[in-house]
């Protein structure tokens, strides 16, 4: 008898803190599981915002390269139209040259307006939002001096906003 209540006991003993183990193991999987989709689900969104940030830097990175030799031509024709030197094609390649830049511009504040309102409306995203803010009103600044034919200074002020843009992105690393 004395025997089968020592064994009774050992058994209960080793039983005891196995179910003990397995319960806490239950629970810590349990809590992990949704915070890790939760946290994928965040450096997702945050992937994505970056990635929408870094495309927006190259395209007015090239913008603003190609805009350096474009507002040249478009001074030195409008040069030679006081002068009264330019020829008709020439004077309408002019125009639609200018046409092509503020549309260019134009589209940069759109651009910006919809990446503004994207960081805005994602929980995830909010918190850049405070360093992206401004950058739509920089672009559409820039639009403003490109449609009075300040092409210069509108590309100077795409750069003020390029510069947001990248202190963003280096934000979203972080």
């Amino acid at each position: 008898m004395l025997k089968r209540l020592a064994i009774a006991l050992l058994v209960a003993m080793l039983i005891a803190p196995a179910t003990a183990l397995s319960q806490t193991r239950r629970r810590s999987s349990r809590t992990t599981t949704p915070s890790q989709s939760s946290t994928q689900k965040v450096a997702q969104v945050r992937n994505n915002g970056a990635t929408e940030v870094a495309g927006q830097i190259k395209l007015m990175t090239k913008f603003i390269y190609l805009l350096g030799g474009i507002a040249n031509g478009i001074a030195a024709v409008d040069e030679a139209v006081k002068k009264n030197e330019a020829s008709p094609q020439l004077v309408q390649a002019n125009e639609t040259n200018k046409a092509v830049v503020r549309k260019g511009f134009q589209d940069f504040r759109e651009g910006l307006d919809r990446l503004e309102i994207s960081f805005r409306s994602q929980p995830e995203l909010q918190p850049y939002y405070i360093k992206l803010a401004g950058s739509a009103a920089g672009a559409a600044k820039a639009e403003e001096q490109a449609g009075a034919g300040q092409y210069d200074a509108g590309g100077r002020t795409l750069l003020t906003v390029i510069n947001r843009l990248t202190d963003v992105l280096v934000a979203m690393r972080q």
